[in-house]
């Protein structure tokens, strides 16, 4: 059997060639062209030495040239590494280094950073083009053959390559597409979803392609201006994280633009949705938010609330098709131990959409794949009636604007720092990012660097997303009796 995440592009453009696939900035870009332009950049990459298997970074921002190049690669038969776009130079050389990129694919804003990544690790940049004589035909790949690998971070410190296969993209699109929301050729979604994130490449663009639908990019999202791109092209379905939620609801409330008249259903992931917000938001935009769950290693969805099964806001829902979620005891024995209903323990997940593990990491895999169950690290419980609620995490994960977060990731960094003595750092509860990031710091005797300092140095040095915009001084770390620091009392100490 063979099977390509190509083909959810290439059958819609047999299908509907004419429909429009993607619009950017008001352009429109059909499903035939868009097509065409995969299968000449793919030729550019064959032309390039990229074979069947070989591994493609791609750092582009939310533009048309990101599935053009990312549909590319899986055409050509290589293997397509979304690298984060938020990343500085020494963490996307990282993941290009760890990879093993034959080559990295950007333009625009973050070329500056692929070149220089890419000069430190040895491989060409590209920029997105046709060439004269595209590929006849997408390369034929088998599904258990790894499609995309998505870098996400571990308690280790260091981000771990997930291998998604193409089965598990190809149905999750599906499953997304048919069974989740339904969707048609006269639906017409908002990308403002990070497409190297899980969550905005495969449950929006790779299933809005797959219905043959139309996805609507846009590169930086603001509430004011999602309202405006939502209503100018008649926007049906918004896929967003509570961070967006949050923002379009506060525009809606100052009536910074006119309303969509056309939305019919809209989908929250990333981080846990306040029940509060949800009602705002639904009663603002006369429809119906559908919240789910998932990780990068479940490609990514795993649950959601859906019209078949019922929606009960606060939980995420039942499993999506084909996928069974389950609670075990959260201990770290090597068998998986299921609970009743009722009971809290660690979200379990196994079905078509669990990945093949992390690259060049069986240690790790073998840790979080057990007895054919992939452990999630989240706790939750599930009702009588089958709703899954996610309780707390197991971990210390972060979750800042639909982002994870590894506090371990940031205290290393900070570490370095010459005036730090000691560090640990948590979430804090924000409105508008769902959690902040806090490094409560001790320095060193004799040392001075103030909070704004501290920021500072640590913004040049990590993501956008993960430097701590919160820095709080302190005397102490609280200590249990090993010498365990006491995040519950860290986080009160820093509230």
């Amino acid at each position: 059997m063979q099977l390509s995440v190509a083909t959810i592009l290439r059958d819609s453009a047999a299908r509907y060639p004419d429909r429009t696939a993607v619009v950017e900035d008001g352009v429109r870009i059909g499903y035939a062209a868009l097509w065409r332009q995969v299968l000449g950049f793919a030729a550019v990459l064959r032309g390039r030495g990229v074979g069947p298997g070989d591994r493609v970074a791609v750092l582009l921002p939310n533009t048309a040239d990101f599935p053009r190049a990312y549909y590319a690669v899986l055409a050509a038969g290589g293997t397509v590494v979304p690298v984060h776009a938020l990343l500085v130079e020494e963490e996307v050389e990282y993941v290009l280094r760890h990879s093993g990129c034959v080559a990295v694919v950007s333009g625009g804003p973050l070329r500056t950073v692929a070149d220089a990544a890419a000069a430190r690790v040895g491989v060409e940049v590209l920029e997105v083009g046709t060439g004269d004589d595209p590929l006849p035909y997408a390369e034929p790949r088998q599904p258990e053959d790894t499609a995309a690998i998505l870098y996400t971070s571990g308690t280790t410190g260091r981000p771990k390559g997930a291998r998604l296969t193409h089965l598990n993209l190809v149905m999750n699109a599906t499953v997304c597409a048919q069974d989740l929301l339904g969707l048609t050729g006269d639906d017409v979604v908002l990308g403002c979803l990070p497409l190297f994130h899980s969550y905005g490449q495969s449950c929006a663009m790779n299933t809005t392609l797959r219905a043959g639908a139309t996805l609507v990019l846009t590169p930086r999202f603001t509430g004011p201006g999602a309202l405006e791109l939502m209503a100018e092209e008649g926007v049906t379905v918004f896929m967003g994280v509570p961070t967006m939620y949050h923002a379009l609801t506060e525009a809606a409330d100052a009536g910074a633009r006119p309303l969509p008249t056309t939305l019919r259903a809209a989908v929250s992931g990333g981080a846990a949705l306040p029940v509060a917000l949800l009602e705002r938001f639904e009663t603002a935009f006369d429809t119906t938010v559908l919240e789910g769950y998932g990780l990068t290693e479940t490609s990514p969805a795993a649950t959601f609330n859906q019209h078949t099964t019922g929606r009960r806001p606060g939980t995420v829902g039942h499993p999506v098709w084909g996928v069974e979620v389950a609670i075990a005891d959260a201990g770290e024995e090597k068998r998986i131990a299921l609970l009743p209903d009722g009971e809290v323990g660690e979200v379990v997940v196994r079905g078509h959409n669990v990945f093949a593990g992390y690259l060049d990491d069986p240690v790790a895999t073998a840790a979080a794949v057990v007895d054919g169950w992939f452990r999630t690290g989240d706790l939750g419980v599930r009702d009588a009636d089958g709703f899954l609620g996610i309780v707390d995490r197991k971990k210390d994960l972060i979750i800042r604007g639909g982002f994870n977060v590894y506090p371990r990731e940031v205290e290393e960094v900070l570490a370095r720092h010459p005036a730090i003595a000691q560090v640990s750092v948590v979430g804090l509860p924000d409105e508008a990012r769902g959690e902040e990031i806090c490094a409560a710091v001790v320095l060193r005797p004799g040392a001075a660097a103030t909070p704004e300092e501290i920021a500072d140095w640590a913004r040049e040095r990590l993501g956008r997303h993960k430097y701590p915009r919160v820095v709080r001084l302190l005397t102490e770390l609280p200590l249990g009796p090993s010498g365990k620091i006491l995040k519950r009392e860290l986080r009160e100490a820093c509230a």
